[in-house]
């Protein structure tokens, strides 16, 4: 009898959804009382937000919802909406080295590490999150903007600040509830994110 060969293990999809438009893509963060308030009251990032330290922008909702609790976490209990120009972003992409030595865009280990350890930007792929928290096979992007970037990033780029807390907290109502139909309806409209080639290669991608 002939023994069939074991199928290769599927690569999990990356791709990066994103609520956006023509010019410019919408991302979250979740922080404590005194950084949200202050940003939107500005409209950007000010202090007591720190320009010394790498900060994170994701462009899934879901996956912050549950990295931040759903809004209760300490330190992580206001959601912002951040619009940026999808200039900034590519560019931030374009510069950006992952957290990983993926095979298939670094040539060795130790070509990633020259690079990783020189990055203004850094890019994680984790794994995308369901409304009940667990994970999905598919990633989500995570962008690290590293101190040299920060101030640029919270100054210049932001031009909007929302804040979505009142939707985080409704969402882990209904989902307290098991009312899974009425917390999918208040999620942000996310799509996948027309990546240049380039980029997608530079990413690990798929």
């Amino acid at each position: 009898m002939k023994r069939s060969r074991p199928r290769p293990a599927r690569t999990p999809s990356r791709e990066v959804r994103a609520d956006y438009d023509r010019d410019s893509i919408v991302v979250y963060q979740a922080y404590g009382e005194g950084i949200a308030e202050a940003a939107l009251k500005a409209g950007r990032l000010v202090p007591p937000f720190s320009y010394r330290r790498m900060t994170w922008i994701k462009p899934s909702f879901r996956w912050l919802m549950v990295r931040s609790q759903w809004a209760s976490k300490p330190g992580q209990t206001r959601v912002l909406a951040l619009r940026i120009p999808r200039t900034r972003w590519e560019e931030a992409l374009a510069a950006a080295v992952l957290t990983d030595p993926d095979p298939r865009v670094y040539p060795s280990a130790e070509a990633w590490r020259e690079r990783f350890a020189s990055a203004r930007v850094h890019v994680q792929w984790d794994p995308e999150r369901s409304l009940r928290g667990s994970k999905l096979e598919e990633r989500s992007i995570q962008v690290g903007i590293g101190r040299e970037l920060a101030r640029a990033y919270a100054e210049d780029w932001v031009s909007e600040v929302r804040d979505l807390t009142p939707i985080a907290r409704k969402l882990r109502e209904r989902l307290r509830r098991g009312d899974l139909r009425q917390a999918r309806r208040l999620l942000p409209p996310e799509r996948p994110y027309p990546l240049p080639p380039a980029l997608r290669l530079a990413l690990g991608a798929a």
